[in-house]
């Protein structure tokens, strides 16, 4: 079992994944979220990386 984490944009609902990452953005999989940069920006609308939330 991994230990990769998901979370939410609480703007648009779209989902980061740790183990798929965010290739279009230059994240490769396995990017932990607090290995992403501060300024890192939902793909889908544009939403800061602080709109997300952990998803249990």
């Amino acid at each position: 079992m991994s230990d990769f984490k998901k979370y939410q944009c609480r703007e648009c609902e779209h989902i980061y994944d740790e183990a798929k990452g965010d290739p279009d953005s230059g994240l490769a999989p396995g990017t932990l979220w607090a290995d992403m940069p501060n300024d890192w920006c939902c793909p889908i609308c544009g939403a800061p990386k602080d709109f997300f939330r952990l998803m249990e």
